[in-house]
């Protein structure tokens, strides 16, 4: 039905977030389409982790209301949150691998003990081998499913977190500066699995940045968090020819402007 394609496929409404008397998030508000890809950016602090925690249903806003596919998640208890969360992946920053678990056994462990778990539960070991095999030629790392953590490089760790988040197949996955501190190939190559994501799978992606090439090579739209709020948001286009000077001082990092360094 029309609608239905048309509905947004995440909507944040309102959405509200302090702690200890401090105002992180103030009254966000936007729609993601399915498969879009939103780049989220702004200075060190200003909420862009705690609105993805908030999307993941890993943190509570004080305020608004957060849909994931038509679903208030903000009113579910925790086992209604599990349903929702089976659709989410999270690649999170430096990947967050278990050191002392192999490739092998970090990515099973989404598939075992992840969102999914309950369907999984039963699933064979052979297919369990099957899958991960599966989703490490995905991310381009095919055989290393024995190494440990510690024997790969930051860019291999940020792909096998990519394929742990991706091992229960997520509709939508949510990535923490996904890029940061890798050289300009390896970090080309992490854009392009999120591109592929979204052409192969539909997957809609949520992604925290700072690295201002990897947004515009991947973005869909872009939305800026300043002082809590959103204070821009539109397409790649739109952010660049942007005559906001907060906005323009961020993206081309300039020390002079009306954001204080350090701030």
């Amino acid at each position: 039905m029309p609608e239905v394609q048309n509905r947004p496929k995440i909507a944040l409404r309102d959405i509200e977030f302090t702690v200890d008397q401090r105002a992180i998030l103030k009254g966000i508000t936007l729609e993601i389409a399915p498969a879009e890809v939103l780049c989220v950016m702004g200075l060190s602090g200003s909420g862009k982790s705690t609105l993805t925690r908030c999307i993941a249903g890993l943190t509570r806003p004080t305020a608004g209301q957060i849909l994931i596919d038509n679903e208030e998640t903000t009113a579910m208890n925790e086992s209604e949150l599990l349903t929702v969360r089976a659709k989410i992946g999270v690649v999170f920053q430096y990947a967050a691998l278990f050191d002392s678990m192999t490739v092998f056994e970090n990515i099973a462990f989404g598939i075992l003990r992840g969102p999914k778990r309950r369907e999984n539960r039963g699933m064979a070991k052979k297919d369990v081998q099957s899958r991960v095999a599966e989703l490490l030629e995905a991310v381009g790392l095919p055989g290393i499913e024995k190494r440990l953590p510690s024997e790969l490089s930051g860019g291999m760790r940020r792909r096998v977190g990519l394929a742990r988040a991706l091992a229960t197949d997520p509709e939508i996955v949510l990535y923490d500066e996904p890029t940061s501190g890798l050289d300009p190939v390896t970090a080309a190559a992490i854009d392009e699995l999120i591109l592929c994501m979204r052409r192969d799978k539909g997957v809609t992606s949520v992604v925290v940045s700072h690295d201002m090439g990897s947004i515009f090579r991947i973005a869909d739209r872009v939305l800026m968090l300043y002082d809590g709020k959103a204070h821009a948001y539109g397409t790649v286009q739109e952010i660049r020819e942007t005559s906001d000077p907060i906005v323009r001082q961020f993206i081309h990092g300039e020390v002079e402007g009306p954001i204080l360094a350090g701030r």
